[in-house]
């Protein structure tokens, strides 16, 4: 089945701050999509609006999985429909090991009419999955026994979203800058990790601002967001001249979208 992830004019608030100004985006199953703005520009909001965040309010507009209104979802609805967030900063989850989250997490994706209580996968048919995708993405077997993202290096948080990616098989993921914080190397380590997951059984979008995420992840559509609304799309050629000449030639195009820009900016910094 041919997947399609469908946003239209989304307007979404935070508080009683408009960030999204009317979004259209459109996903196709194996498509992947690069989407890149300036700070503060709605990117991140995006994100967990559509994953369903209860601090983001959406105030107009629809987005759908095929034909199922994501809307009217909650947000581990959303999860178990085959949507997928990495988040920017990922929450630690002490007490909890890596193994027993990701082995329930599986579970209810696989099986999204599980009740409470009900039989987990079993443990020796789910161990021998984990290590074998731990070992295609070099990641040492005892990663599995800490506890979520408790101590974890910036890295190490951003592999450990990259696992739950290669174990959930989404049918779209959206990363959220997880180059943010790393290193050159751990961002070619984290693009080449995405790559090997096989980003083609899904659709996938990247919020990001470093080219070497999309550097084994080349995109088919750029996407560039500037006050709160996508103002021009195009290939990878686009994500290329941003990396290589940053966004002033957008600013300059899109005044209005500018201006609202600088508005989100200082409202954020009064905040």
């Amino acid at each position: 089945m041919n997947h399609i992830l469908k946003i239209e004019d989304l307007h979404v608030t935070v508080g009683d701050k408009p960030i999204l100004r009317g979004v259209n985006l459109t996903i196709q199953h194996g498509e992947t999509h690069a989407l890149m703005g300036p700070n503060g520009s709605g990117k991140s909001t995006l994100g967990l609006a559509i994953m369903g965040h209860p601090g983001y309010e959406i105030t107009g507009g629809k987005i759908h999985l095929n034909d199922q209104d994501v809307l009217e979802m909650e947000a581990d609805e959303r999860a178990r429909a085959g949507i997928f967030l990495a988040f920017q900063r990922p929450m630690a989850i002490p007490g909890v090991k890596m193994a027993d989250f990701l082995r329930h997490a599986t579970t209810n994706i696989r099986r999204p009419d599980r009740k409470e209580g009900e039989e987990l996968i079993p443990m020796r048919e789910f161990r021998k999955e984990l290590k074998d995708r731990m070992a295609h993405l070099r990641m040492d077997v005892e990663f599995a026994r800490r506890y979520v993202n408790d101590g974890f290096s910036g890295g190490e948080m951003k592999r450990a979203e990259i696992l739950q990616l290669a174990m959930l098989q989404p049918k779209f993921a959206i990363l959220d800058e997880t180059d943010s914080g790393l290193d050159a190397d751990a961002v070619r380590l984290a693009s080449e990790s995405i790559a090997e997951i096989g980003h083609q059984k899904m659709g996938l979008l990247i919020i990001t601002h470093h080219d070497k995420l999309l550097e084994h992840n080349p995109p088919q559509f750029t996407h560039v967001m500037l006050g709160g609304r996508i103002v021009e799309t195009g290939g990878p050629e686009l994500a290329d001249e941003l990396h290589e000449n940053g966004y002033d030639r957008i600013r300059k195009t899109y005044p209005e979208a500018e201006a609202a820009n600088q508005e989100m900016l200082a409202e954020e910094a009064t905040a």
